[in-house]
């Protein structure tokens, strides 16, 4: 018999603050998180915006010495999952370790420690490239990482598939829970991609806005006027647990896992498949894995990366599965805000819509200014709105055509 999954703790590191509440209360107040990079000198690249961190201290959550043999994608995750961990309660004999496992995605991995240990070998030879590079580089250290510091012997490994890497992580780390191989799982995604190389890759290929004057305006998704995603940084993870293990020591359970759904395009390396076809199997498939009805669900966190293809696709793909219920329920992208986290936007968006599920809250969608005809939902434009949500959707989709959607479902004792 399936088990039932809720989550009982959440961590996050965002470009909105460097906690849950504080990302929660910016989003909330429609606050974007974008802002002219300041990690590198931009000028002489044709994107200088990016939503970074504010002020994250890598030193208040681990120390110094090992922090340097790691990448700062492995810092952000170390640092959401620490979070996530502490504000899941766990007292000392209340979880069996080896039923406790570690699931973290990232799309690029440790970026920042490739390009850096590259210039070392350009510039001073091979015998000066770090004895860490390799395990700073490899995307699945942030979990390897996490599965130290906590003493979590359980399921460990990590998901790769671009900006469907954290929801992937996520959903994985559900099934295993919910066909009892583990009792608990800390799941979710880190990047921390801004960097020269990628900001200017990611630019040549027209996929990031160039609004480089007015920053805090360049996430628009849905908006007629959209021109590209605004990169960002960052890790959200949750801790998934088996309801009847959170319940024997009382964990305050945010909201409750349902459905999993994962597709392939099967179309293009980059592009969305017309009329987002994988798109809508995924959501059609979370659905069926949570016994769901398409009118039983009231929000989604779209992906909405303010791109042209996949905002209007993935509008197509919403209505082809909800049918009229599609102008009812609200479809939001907060990464108006967030900007776009790559393989942690589907971490730190299943907490988004956690958070709206307990609290009958929706984030907006800023910077929503001129209607797309194309793009003619209900996307919560510009304010939060206070409406009861007792299902939801989180939706992510990644270059190479991975699909990968979540349904939460506000937790009924």
């Amino acid at each position: 018999m399936s088990k039932r999954v809720v989550i009982t703790g959440m961590g996050a590191v965002t470009p909105l603050g460097l906690s849950v509440q504080e990302s929660w209360e910016s989003l909330l107040a429609g606050k974007s998180g974008a802002g002219t990079i300041t990690q590198f000198d931009p000028s002489g690249f044709a994107v200088r915006i990016a939503c970074e961190l504010p002020g994250f201290k890598v030193e208040e959550f681990i120390d110094k010495r090992d922090a340097r043999k790691m990448d700062p994608c492995t810092h952000y995750g170390m640092a959401a999952s620490q979070m996530a961990w502490k504000d899941a309660g766990f007292e000392d004999g209340e979880y069996d370790a080896d039923r406790a496992g570690v699931l973290i995605g990232s799309g690029v991995g440790g970026i920042q420690t490739f390009e850096a240990q590259h210039t070392v070998l350009m510039e001073k030879g091979p015998r000066r490239i770090s004895p860490f590079f390799i395990p700073m580089m490899i995307a699945d250290m942030p979990s390897g990482a996490v599965s130290i510091e906590l003493g979590l012997k359980g399921p460990n490994f990590a998901t790769v598939s671009a900006c469907a890497s954290g929801a992937h992580a996520i959903g994985v780390a559900f099934h295993t829970v919910r066909r009892g191989d583990a009792d608990v799982m800390v799941a979710g995604g880190a990047e921390a991609a801004i960097c020269p190389i990628a900001v200017g890759g990611f630019a040549n290929m027209k996929a990031i806005s160039s609004r480089n004057d007015d920053p805090e305006r360049a996430s628009r998704p849905f908006d007629a006027e959209r021109d590209g995603f605004v990169l960002g940084e960052g890790a959200g993870i949750v801790v998934l647990e088996e309801l009847e293990h959170a319940k024997a020591r009382s964990a305050h359970i945010v909201a409750e896992i349902v459905g999993f759904g994962a597709t392939s395009d099967a179309f293009h390396i980059t592009a969305p498949a017309p009329g987002g076809e994988g798109a809508a199997r995924a959501m059609k498939e979370a659905l069926r894995d949570a016994g769901l009805a398409p009118g039983d669900i009231g929000y989604i966190n779209a992906h909405g990366t303010s791109t042209p293809l996949n905002d209007s696709y993935e509008t197509a793909a919403v209505k082809s599965v909800f049918g009229d219920h599609a102008y009812e329920l609200a479809t939001s992208s907060t990464k108006s805000m967030t900007g776009h986290l790559l393989g942690a936007a589907g971490g730190i968006e299943l907490i988004f819509t956690a958070l709206t599920l307990e609290s009958s809250v929706i984030p907006p969608t800023i910077n929503y200014d001129t209607p797309d005809p194309e793009c003619d939902l209900d996307y919560v434009p510009n304010q939060a709105r206070e409406t009861e949500v007792t299902a939801a959707l989180s939706n992510s989709f990644g270059f190479g055509g991975h699909n990968a959607v979540l349904a939460a479902r506000r937790f009924e004792g």
